[in-house]
């Protein structure tokens, strides 16, 4: 074998997010930048010798070059075996399932979500354990204390391996499996779903749906599964072929970058139902015949109607939602006598509670939703147990959620992003926020009196491991709430994302408009943080 190693300087922005690193595509084509990142990433994880390791990306610019230079790194450094997608694809839930079907080290994904792609677009990497889940901060905090002080990295010079081809190669002594990167993840669904009475839903005539790729990663695996497994027509899938850019669509699966859907979904003739997934997959929107159903009620449906799914029938052993997500959540745990955890956003906290048995299904408001079965959140995962639920209950999407809503009370629940706001600014909001919260408790804020007002903080109840300053929460005697948070998936600037949530639980109240009915605590939100003063924004840039 002809390994090179390689000097190299450490760059000084190699922290790891909630998700991976992500960066702009020029920033990782920098001299030795992915390099840098990985060869850490290999020496945190010494133990990776021999082992099977899972590689693939969501097909946006500059994952073809960056799969080749992962694996000549992967065979300089001792790796035993490598797959890989085909043409280097594999949606982050497939990479979960295929670490955890083959028993295989961990897994490197190559994608920045649901970010825009192209060659002025994100790029990302992160790396998942082996238990098919993103790496714990100990692991993440490891790598980055080893970029700032790489001195070489370590490549096998070799020629480049045909992704586009099934079959085993080597690079060194090292074995690459080009493999179908569909098959195990499809073979999961079906023993999760009920594929029988969902393809007899299609076959009835009168149901029809559309599932928006937005060409990111799931259009082939949302061919396979609905077109060709379940019998759904063959235009149910739109923007089906991954593309490097995108298409130069915003892969985000929300009511203002999946714009074509919703038109769709909203038209005299529309169809029964309509989802869409992001960048990489994990992400999902649910749609009815003019009705959005936000992620947060999904969960909370998806949870009250498991017992409909052949593979959650035994019933669920909790549930979990991150901070930021509403509260919908927790009332359909009460009412089945089962815990509902709150976590920090990421869904790297809820391995443990996963691992460890003490949660089944999972959610995040920003359009994720899982459960045990992988250890990501999995958009298509979320489409097929709509479709199952709708298979056997035979109504609407619109008449499920308002009969829950009836039954439960509704969440009035909605996120307002402030998007590319200069970090320093939004970081001194906070901060300043923080220097209030001893101050508002007790408060009234219009006709509210504040019951908690507190930076919130996570103590894992598996490994006890503690997370400090996850968002600003003020919470109110009513159940309404606000919280303030900087998100950690972009790639520049900063977005400051101000949640709202208050809880109605008299029907006749339940068809108001949300923005509408969250109107006082919108005002609240802007008068405590005083955001149009300090941003110069009238209006956030997205609201969901």
């Amino acid at each position: 074998m002809n390994i090179h190693t390689v000097s190299t300087t450490p760059y000084p922005d190699q922290r790891p997010g909630t998700s991976g690193l992500r960066k702009k595509v020029k920033h990782f084509q920098q001299p030795h930048y992915l390099e840098n990142f990985v060869q850490s990433l290999f020496d945190c994880l010494e133990e990776m010798t021999g082992e099977t390791l899972v590689l693939g990306g969501d097909g946006r610019y500059y994952n073809p070059e960056a799969i080749q230079i992962i694996l000549k790194m992967a065979a300089a450094n001792k790796v035993g075996r490598v797959l890989v997608g085909h043409k280097g694809l594999f949606s982050t839930p497939a990479v979960s399932c295929v670490i955890r079907r083959c028993k295989a080290f961990g897994g490197i994904i190559l994608s920045a979500s649901h970010n825009p792609a192209g060659p002025d677009g994100d790029f990302g990497i992160k790396y998942n354990v082996g238990n098919g889940g993103p790496a714990p901060e100990s692991v993440t905090d490891a790598i980055y204390t080893l970029s700032k002080k790489i001195n070489r990295y370590l490549i096998l010079e070799a020629e480049d391996i045909p992704l586009d081809t099934l079959g085993i190669f080597t690079l060194g002594e090292m074995t690459v499996e080009v493999i179908n990167p569909i098959a195990d993840y499809a073979e999961l669904m079906e023993e999760l779903f009920d594929f029988d009475r969902i393809a007899a839903l299609f076959d009835t005539g009168v149901f029809h749906m559309y599932f928006d790729a937005m060409h990111a990663i799931t259009g082939p695996y949302a061919k396979d599964i609905l077109e060709q497994r379940l019998g759904a027509d063959p235009n149910t899938v739109l923007n089906g072929e991954p593309l490097p850019d995108f298409g130069g669509s915003h892969p985000d699966p929300n009511l203002v970058h999946a714009k074509s859907l919703v038109t769709k979904m909203y038209r005299a003739n529309a169809p029964s139902f309509g989802a869409a997934s992001d960048g990489d997959g994990d992400r999902n929107m649910i749609l009815g015949r003019r009705f959005f159903v936000t992620p947060s009620d999904s969960l909370a449906i998806l949870a009250a109607n498991a017992h409909h799914i052949p593979g959650y029938r035994l019933g669920l052993a909790g549930i979990a939602r991150s901070m930021p997500t509403s509260q919908a959540a927790d009332r359909i745990a009460g009412a089945l006598g089962i815990e509902c955890f709150e976590t920090p956003t990421g869904w790297k906290f809820f391995g443990n509670l996963l691992d460890a048995g003490k949660a089944t299904l999972c959610g995040e408001e920003s359009f994720g939703t899982g459960s045990d079965h992988l250890r990501e959140k999995d958009g298509l995962w979320a489409v097929l147990f709509w479709l199952n639920v709708l298979a056997v209950r035979r109504q609407s999407v619109e008449s499920i959620v308002r009969e829950h809503w009836t039954h439960c009370g509704r969440n009035f629940y909605s996120r307002h992003d402030y998007e590319d706001l200069p970090a320093e600014l939004s970081q001194r909001l906070i901060e300043d926020l923080r220097k209030q919260l001893p101050k508002l408790k007790g408060k009234h804020l219009g006709h509210r009196e504040v019951i908690l007002a507190d930076d919130f903080s996570y103590t894992d109840p598996i490994d006890h491991s503690i997370t400090t300053e996850q968002g600003i929460r003020l919470c109110f005697e009513d159940h309404a709430r606000i919280i303030y948070r900087l998100s950690g998936t972009g790639t520049e600037g900063a977005t400051l994302r101000v949640y709202l949530e208050t809880f109605e639980p008299n029907p006749d109240q339940h068809n108001q408009e949300t923005q509408v009915a969250l109107a006082d605590l919108i005002q609240i939100a802007d008068h405590v943080a005083q955001i149009q003063q300090r941003t110069g924004r009238s209006q956030p840039s997205v609201i969901t």
